[in-house]
């Protein structure tokens, strides 16, 4: 918070600065739309909008929704230099109608009258909306008008109560839940030999924050560990956080669940972790209160606790159909007293069970009571995640999980439904499951030098060193979504609701718009198919994203850890991505795969992209970073676990990957705190060398001394987050240096604001030369671009611009040109592709013909994928595969990101020219 205060400081300073730069602050509108088809329905939506620059002051400019009808909360969430909007953010609530879009009017606020309310004739009835919060001193209250719902500041309930609009009670002690295990049988014939330790824990809340506004949307952010329930002597962990997201009018509450992983990676084996509520319904008949599961395709399971339905003798179709419906029986006085007057040799089913323990299947069961069997009953494939359970009059509670069967193992149990007080949890990791089992996959394999270490590199491609392999201080984030209902919904309800949550709904601008606004770069454009070469581009990138989705499937990159990210390099031979073998396995956004499913997210708008996109960035974030301890903001190269590789750098947290989401979604709270976990991550280099198996200049990290780094990996993914001073000064000492980008690091100064000097290599800054294949392959093309655009004609450090159009140029110039301006040729030149969108920015910014057929040059006639590349598939099935694939041997995740990212920006740059 403290780092957001002085940036809006600071930007406050520069709109009085700056006033004479800005432009006419009239009346403007933006029209947004649904990714993908129309929903059914929304129950409350935040995105988010860019602007000009200069074109809007945040304190001379309101927003409204253009029908007059539909209320409107805004805020920002980010500035151009002068100071002016970049980005707002806007909550609608849930809607009696939903249009295929809405029209967002930005006009100059009229003094003295309050933001946020119409101007002008309203063109149809306002929805009337309520949304009050009490912020209390025990507790938070937010009333949507359809639920109220009490957060507790302290103990061991994130939930207290959650009530309908009608007075019922719905829901109440909702907490974390959490098992653990010190140890994991090797075999099942260990499982009575080895000792194991298995503790219960339950939230136990440290903070509980609320959101400011809240005239459409409130936020309440709960924070804390897991707490033993046993009285045993392990300390608390597992430290979470908790968002809910409460919209007016709505009577669904979107949850976002963080927890970070603190423990001892061997002796600390997560074997459940959920969110459990309590149901009240007491008062209810049994044959009254119904269970609804998911399965799939949108089918449920249907039931009661106590079924009326298939008995010997028959109730009456009155009463059968009332409750398959979910509805309140009639009288028994109606019913076949054949029947009534046996109600009590009728089962009471308490406990039901669902659990999927993969991508492919998932089992139910169902019993009366602990102590008796489970009854084992239907499955199916991949169940929807929600699970309901309430009376016909008493009302009742849903759970859903989004992408339930794509996070696996996970499980909904509904348990006491014949009680007074019955309860559901939703199991973000099923108890049914093995362990979650977060050790090293190999020993070690007596690696125990760098020596030994550099040359299982050449072999493997990772990179081991002992204790790197962690995964203390990873992190994982899942969404939930509950609903309250007065009484017991039908099934097609259900079904609606839990589409809603499987894909929720996404209002973005036109790609067109926000192209012509630069809030996220100038360096793409729009598809183009006006000739020949354009449209085989065009055809190829709609490919290699088509073909990653089918990978996905196919090769079930799904998981609790894994959803979300792809696999690095593909085994022909096996007619297998290399899984198992070192850094070839999992990516962890190796050469940038979230920049090119996002920029190509901007240019059409497609929603299976921004699903994909959107999936990535979650698991990038969390999972392949660090976000406690000494590699906080750190993130781990690829490999066989997410964590193995001992290569900690910023390269892979890269802020650069998160914020087109952060934007595009309204400024998304987690990913904002993922982003702030980036902005100290240079202290991180004072502690750890990302280079120190193969550095030869005796360099050697030491807190509060400068700290090497290079200019293209560690500054390019540092900048991204980096706040206007550190930024400002880094920028200006790479201007400094004789040779700019070329010199490859410098020396960095953490306690002097960012002074950035000569490397340790050239203390006196004589001129060396040195470049990395990598350095302008993980987001750094785009961070300059935007960084130079924000700085403007005067902004910039001096030289710096000049700096970087160097390196584009000379990166991929001969090496008598190389030789001509630095007095040597670069060694290491390659992924020439990839770098040909280099020599295409400068061609664009220079004005030069021949730069620009060079960088087509480049990139369909040197390495990459070749312009005789035919972009296709083979079938492959039979006994060499596990089940049939659709195969592209040919293509790596290196090149599906780096022919997508040289694509989009040489057709933007020197489409022309192609």
């Amino acid at each position: 918070m403290a780092r957001a205060t002085r940036l809006l400081a600071f930007m406050s300073i520069l709109r009085g600065l700056t006033a004479a730069a800005r432009s006419n602050n009239t009346a403007s509108s933006v029209k947004v739309g649904w990714i993908g088809d129309s929903p059914a329905q929304h129950l409350g939506t935040t995105f988010g909008l860019p602007w000009p620059q200069g074109k809007y002051q945040p304190d001379e400019v309101d927003f409204d929704v253009a029908d007059g009808q539909t209320p409107l909360e805004s805020w920002v969430t980010g500035y151009w230099r002068d100071g002016s909007i970049k980005w707002s953010a806007h909550a609608i609530p849930k809607t009696n109608d939903v249009t295929d879009g809405y029209t967002i009017e930005a006009t100059p606020i009229v003094k003295g009258k309050p933001k946020g309310k119409p101007k002008g004739k309203p063109k149809g009835k306002r929805q009337t909306i309520s949304l009050s919060v009490e912020d209390g001193k025990s507790e938070v209250t937010v009333n949507t008008g359809k639920l109220t719902i009490s957060f507790p500041k302290e103990g061991r309930y994130i939930v207290s109560s959650i009530k309908t609009a009608g007075g019922k009670t719905v829901g109440k002690d909702g907490r974390l839940v959490l098992h653990s295990q010190n140890n994991i049988p090797d075999t099942a014939d260990d499982r009575t030999d080895k000792a194991i330790d298995r503790s219960n824990f339950e939230s136990n809340i440290e903070e509980v924050t609320v959101s400011e506004g809240n005239s459409v949307r409130a936020l309440v952010t709960v924070r804390g560990k897991h707490t033993t329930t046993e009285g045993s002597d392990h300390e608390d962990w597992l430290p979470f956080v908790v968002r809910f997201y409460l919209y007016a009018g709505s009577e669904a509450i979107r949850l976002v669940h963080s927890i970070t992983f603190d423990g001892q990676h061997d002796k600390d084996f997560i074997s459940g972790l959920g969110i459990r509520f309590q149901v009240p319904l007491e008062g209810e008949e049994l044959y009254n209160r119904h269970i609804r599961l998911a399965g799939t395709d949108g089918g449920f399971l249907n039931e009661a606790v106590k079924g009326i339905t298939g008995l010997r003798r028959d109730p009456g179709e009155a009463v059968r159909t009332a409750q398959v419906q979910g509805k309140a029986l009639p009288d028994e006085s109606t019913w076949d007293t054949r029947v009534t007057t046996r109600l009590h040799w009728i089962p009471v089913w308490n406990d039901y069970s669902l659990s999927q323990l993969s991508p492919d299947g998932f089992t139910l069961k169902k019993r009366t009571k602990p102590g008796q069997s489970w009854v084992n009953f239907a499955g199916g494939t991949r169940s929807g995640g929600l699970a309901y359970l309430g009376g016909a009059t008493r009302g009742g509670l849903a759970v859903a999980q989004r992408d339930f069967w794509k996070r696996y193992p996970t499980g909904l149990d509904i348990a006491n439904a014949g009680s007074d007080e019955g309860q559901i949890t939703l199991w973000l990791y099923s108890p049914d499951a093995a362990p979650l089992d977060l050790r090293g996959y190999h020993d070690g394999l007596g690696q125990d030098t760098y020596e030994k270490q550099l040359d299982a590199l050449e072999i493997t491609y990772e990179d081991y060193e002992e204790n790197f392999d962690t995964p203390y201080g990873i992190a994982r984030t899942n969404e939930v979504f509950l609903y309250a209902f007065e009484s017991t919904p039908s099934s097609d309800t259900l079904a609606e609701l839990n589409a809603n949550a499987q894909e929720p709904p996404v209002l973005v601008a036109a790609p067109e718009y926000i192209k012509e606004t630069k809030a996220l770069g100038s360096y793409w454009g729009l598809p183009d198919t006006s000739t020949p070469a354009k449209a085989k581009i065009e055809s190829n990138l709609d490919f290699l994203v088509k073909h990653y989705q089918k990978e996905v499937e196919a090769r079930r990159w799904y998981g609790f850890l894994d959803h979300g990210d792809v696999m690095h390099t593909y085994d022909p031979s096996r007619h297998q991505w290399r899984y198992d073998i070192g850094g070839y396995a999992w990516d962890n956004s190796e050469l940038s795969p979230d920049l090119f499913l996002w920029q190509y997210f901007l240019r059409t708008g497609r929603a299976d992209v921004y699903r994909l996109a959107e999936a990535m960035t979650r698991h990038t974030g969390e999972v392949d970073s660090y976000h406690l301890g000494d590699w906080k903001g750190l993130g781990t190269r690829h490999g066989v676990t997410h964590w193995a590789d001992s290569a900690k750098q910023a390269r892979i947290s890269q802020p650069q990957y998160r914020k087109y989401f952060f934007y595009l979604s309204g400024g998304d709270e987690r990913t904002g705190e993922l982003l702030e976990h980036t902005l100290d991550a240079d202290k991180t280099y004072g502690i750890l060398d990302p280079v120190r198996k193969v550095r030869t200049d005796g360099w050697r990290p030491f807190p509060g001394a400068p700290v090497a780094f290079g200019l293209g990996t560690d500054w390019a993914a540092l900048a991204a987050g980096w706040l206007i001073e550190k930024l400002t000064n880094t920028a200006a000492g790479i201007a400094q240096l004789k040779n700019g980008f070329v010199t490859g690091s410098g020396s960095y100064l953490i306690e002097k604001n960012g002074t950035l000097r000569p490397p340790p290599t050239d203390p006196d800054n004589d001129g060396v030369v040195a470049i990395s294949h990598l350095n302008a392959v993980f987001g750094m093309p785009e961070v300059i671009s935007e960084l130079l655009e924000y700085w403007g004609d005067d902004g910039a450090p001096r030289g710096f611009r000049e700096a970087w159009l160097d390196y584009a140029y000379y990166y991929l110039a001969t090496a008598d040109e190389q030789r001509a301006r630095y007095g040597a040729s670069f060694s290491g030149v390659s992924l020439r592709q990839a770098h040909s969108r280099l020599s295409a920015y400068y061609a664009a910014v220079q004005g030069n013909a021949t730069v620009a057929a060079r960088a087509w040059a480049d990139f369909g006639r040197s390495d990459g994928l070749k312009d005789t590349q035919e972009f296709a598939a083979v079938r492959v099935g039979g006994s060499a595969v596990v089940h049939p694939v659709e195969e592209a041997a040919w293509l790596s995740t290196n090149d599906f990101a780096q022919y997508g990212l040289a694509s989009i920006q040489n057709l933007a740059y020197a489409g022309d020219s192609i």
